[in-house]
């Protein structure tokens, strides 16, 4: 399905699909049209049985330079209220069930960096820039900025970035724990089909619940998560991939696995 801000891809070879935001000549901003395109990608990407893993990306110059300003300026208080402005279509990102990768170059700012955010790996382009320059425009964070980046890198950087607007470097996220990885901007997308077919290759249920139970540390006690993690796990020996799996590992042969 063509989609208006979007370019997509999926290879049922591999189950890995590609979402990429295609509004160069914006830097990619998050625009209306665009969140209810990405929110309709997603939502076939979770009901498609054959997509194991997903990377949301945009161009070499920017993944996303953040909402679209120009679009939202006028917005009044109840008008974005009554509208659930974010809520509604932004977090779909943050909700699909099945892994996503976002594959980052250029900048990832504002509403940018917060979709980032939403995603399960981020992997970085050595020339990637991540910040929060809410407060330059007379506002702040808005779709999980102040809240999933200080869980990503604590609170005194978050609070550092949020309160001057200063862009963190690649080599900075990576050291302050917001990235998985960089890579050279040559090889972005080379590396991120390469992580998503691994991580496509393994059985779908036990890679969905390893993302719901990772996800859930960052709500709940430890108490709770680890007890939420036992159950998982626990059930994962009702399904005929844990049979494949423990069996070709004693055979020392390498595993079939059916979803099922």
């Amino acid at each position: 399905m063509p989609y208006e801000t979007l370019l997509t891809e999926f290879d049922e070879d591999t189950g890995v699909a590609v979402i990429q935001m295609n509004r160069p000549e914006a830097l990619n901003a998050l625009s209306e049209a665009m969140m209810n395109d990405l929110t309709s990608a997603l939502d076939r990407c979770d009901k498609e049985d054959k997509v194991g893993c997903v990377i949301l990306t945009g161009t070499k110059k920017a993944f996303s330079g953040g909402a679209d300003i120009k679009e939202i300026k006028d917005k009044t208080f109840p008008e974005s209220y009554y509208e659930d402005f974010i809520s509604r279509n932004w977090e779909r990102t943050a909700r699909l069930r099945k892994p996503i990768i976002a594959a980052v170059a250029g900048y990832a700012v504002g509403g940018g960096c917060e979709l980032a955010l939403m995603c399960d790996i981020i992997l970085a382009a050595d020339n990637a820039k991540f910040g929060q320059p809410e407060v330059r425009l007379g506002v702040m964070p808005g779709a999980g900025g102040t809240q999933r980046l200080a869980r990503a890198i604590g609170k005194s950087k978050t609070m550092e970035l949020c309160l001057t607007g200063r862009l963190m470097d690649a080599a900075e996220a990576e050291r302050f724990g917001l990235v998985s990885r960089v890579v050279k901007a040559e090889d972005l997308m080379d590396e991120a089909r390469s992580l998503a077919r691994t991580i496509a290759s393994m059985p779908m249920a036990g890679a969905m619940m390893t993302k719901e139970a990772v996800n859930y540390a960052y709500e709940t006690p430890l108490s709770q998560g680890i007890q939420f993690e036992r159950r998982l796990f626990q059930s994962l020996f009702s399904t005929a991939d844990q049979k494949e799996g423990m069996d070709a590992y004693v055979e020392k042969r390498s595993a079939h696995f059916r979803d099922k």
